[in-house]
C-alpha cells in the first residue's frame, strides 16, 4: 500500500476520533449537568441531544460544500467547528449557551460522516478501500475509548470536572486542523466536479506512482466518462439511483434501531440500573471502549477479505443473541450477565454495522452523486441518533428495560432479512463498476 495514500487516509480519518470523543464525552457529564442547571427530564434529553441534532444539519448539507468547494476545505473547516464546539461546551454558563455549543461540535460531525469516508474512499485503490475508508470508523471507536478513559481520569478532579471532561476536545481538533493543510485534493473531485484534469492527472500519480502515464490517463479518463454520464441525470432523486438510495437509507436506519447509540451514550445509567454503583458503572463503561476498539480491529481486518455483506450477516447474529439475552436478564433478575452481554452486543456492532456503514455508503453512489449519497446516508444516521438520545431516558422511565431491548432485538431481525435479501457485495471492485453494477450506467 502507498504510504502517501494511507497518510492521507489517516488524516481524514482523524475526524471519526474528534466525532467518537465528542459525541461520547457527554455521558460522564450528563449527570452533573442535569443537576447543576436544574433540567426535567424533558430539558435534559434535549441537553443530552443537541449535539445530534446538529449532526443531522451537518449531515443534511455536508453534500453542498464537499461539491462546492471541494473534499479538503471542507474537511478543513471540520477541525474548526470541533474546535468551537469543545472550547464553547467547556465554558458554558447556563444550559443554552450549552445547547449552542454542543450544536455547533454537532455540525462538524455531521458534516465529516459525509466527506471523511467519501475522501477517502476516493483516493484509496480498490484492493485496500475497505480497510482505508475504514480507519474513519476505527479512529471513532478509538475516540470513545479515549473519552471513557478520559472521563475516568478526570472526574474526581473537582466540581468543574465536567467543564474539562467537554473542554479537553479542543487540542486534537486544532491538531486536526493542521494535519489538514497537506493533504491533496481528491482526484474524483478535481476530475468530475472542478474539471482540473492537470491537476487529477497529478494526484492520480502520486496516488499510484509506480503506473504508466498511459495508466493514469486510462483511469482519468474513466472516471471523466462515468462522471459526464452521471451528468446527463443531475437528479438525485431519480428511479435510476433507487438502489443505492434505499441502500443507504435502511444501513443508516438498521444502525440506530440496534440502540447502539442510546447504550454508549446511557452506559453508566444502563449498567446502574443493574446494581452497580456509580464508579463502577463508569470503569465498565470504559470495558465497552477496549472492547469495541479490539473488534473494530477484527472487522477491519475482516473487510476487504469477507467482505461488507457477509460482515453484516455475521453482526446481525451478534445482536439478536446479546440484545435477547440482555432482554431476558431485565426481565428476570438475572443482572450479572448484562455487563457480559453488553460487550457482545459492541463486540457484533464493531465487526457489522460499525466496520462497514460508512465504507458501504461511500461505494454504492456514482462520483457525481457521491456526496449527496454519503448526505443521505449521514442524515438518516443521524435523524435516528438523536431521536433514540432523545428518548432513551423516557423510555426506562416508563417501560421495562427488557422491553426497551426486546425492541432492539426485533429491529435486527429485520436487518438481517434486508442483508440477506437485498444487500449487494462490493469487496474489491472498482467504484466506477459499482455504479454499472446497480444498473447507474
Amino acid at each position: 500500500m502507498n504510504a502517501r495514500v494511507f497518510f492521507w487516509s489517516l488524516t481524514s480519518a482523524l475526524a471519526g476520533f474528534l466525532f467518537g470523543f465528542d459525541t461520547v464525552v457527554i455521558s460522564g457529564a450528563e449527570k452533573t449537568i442535569q443537576s447543576l442547571w436544574g433540567l426535567s427530564p424533558g430539558l435534559h434529553g434535549i441537553a443530552m441531544a443537541s449535539a445530534l441534532y446538529g449532526t443531522v444539519v451537518g449531515s443534511l448539507v455536508g453534500g453542498w460544500p464537499a461539491d462546492r468547494f471541494g473534499r479538503k476545505a471542507t474537511l478543513l473547516w471540520i477541525g474548526v467547528l470541533y474546535f468551537v464546539g469543545a472550547v464553547g461546551s467547556g465554558l458554558a454558563t447556563n444550559v443554552s449557551l450549552f445547547i449552542v455549543a454542543r450544536f455547533i461540535g454537532g455540525l462538524g460531525i455531521g458534516i465529516s460522516t459525509v466527506v471523511a469516508p467519501l475522501y477517502i474512499s476516493e483516493i484509496a485503490p480498490p484492493k485496500y478501500r475497505g480497510r482505508l475508508a475504514g480507519m474513519f470508523q476505527f479512529n471513532i471507536v478509538f475516540g470513545i475509548l479515549i473519552a471513557f478513559v478520559s472521563n475516568a481520569l478526570l472526574a474526581g478532579i473537582g466540581e468543574n470536572a465536567w467543564r474539562w471532561m467537554l473542554g479537553v476536545a479542543a487540542f486534537p481538533s486544532l491538531l486536526y486542523a493542521v494535519f489538514c493543510l497537506g493533504i491533496p485534493e481528491s482526484p474524483r473531485w478535481l476530475l468530475g466536479r472542478k474539471g482540473d484534469r492537470e491537476g487529477g492527472l497529478e494526484v492520480l500519480q502520486r496516488i499510484q506512482p509506480d503506473a504508466s502515464k498511459a495508466e493514469i490517463e486510462a483511469e482519468a479518463g474513466e472516471i471523466m466518462a462515468a462522471s459526464s454520464e452521471n451528468a446527463s441525470s443531475a437528479h438525485f432523486w431519480t428511479s435510476r439511483l433507487r438502489k443505492p438510495i434505499l441502500l443507504a437509507i435502511f444501513i443508516a436506519f438498521f444502525n440506530q434501531l440496534s440502540g447502539i447509540n442510546a447504550i454508549l451514550y446511557f452506559a453508566p445509567r444502563i449498567f446502574e440500573l443493574t446494581g452497580l454503583g456509580a464508579k463502577a458503572a463508569l470503569l465498565q463503561s470504559i470495558g465497552i471502549g477496549v472492547t469495541n476498539l479490539v473488534f473494530t480491529f477484527v472487522g477491519l481486518w475482516l473487510i476487504d477479505r469477507l467482505g461488507r455483506r457477509t460482515l453484516l450477516l455475521i453482526g446481525s447474529f451478534g445482536y439478536i443473541a446479546s440484545l435477547g439475552l440482555v432482554a431476558w436478564a431485565f426481565f428476570t433478575g438475572h443482572f450479572a450477565i448484562v455487563p457480559v452481554c453488553i460487550f457482545a452486543f459492541i463486540a457484533a456492532h464493531a465487526i457489522g454495522q460499525g466496520a462497514v456503514i460508512w465504507v458501504f455508503i461511500s461505494e454504492i453512489f456514482p462520483n457525481r452523486h457521491r456526496a449527496e449519497g454519503q448526505a443521505l446516508g449521514s442524515f438518516t444516521h443521524w435523524i435516528f441518533a438523536a431521536l433514540l438520545t432523545t428518548f432513551f431516558p423516557k423510555m426506562v422511565s416508563v417501560f421495562s428495560p427488557g422491553y426497551v431491548f426486546s425492541f432492539f432485538a426485533c429491529m435486527m431481525v429485520l436487518q438481517l432479512i434486508w442483508v440477506k435479501t437485498m444487500v449487494p457485495e462490493t469487496k474489491g471492485v472498482p467504484l466506477e463498476q459499482i455504479q454499472k453494477q446497480l444498473g447507474m450506467e
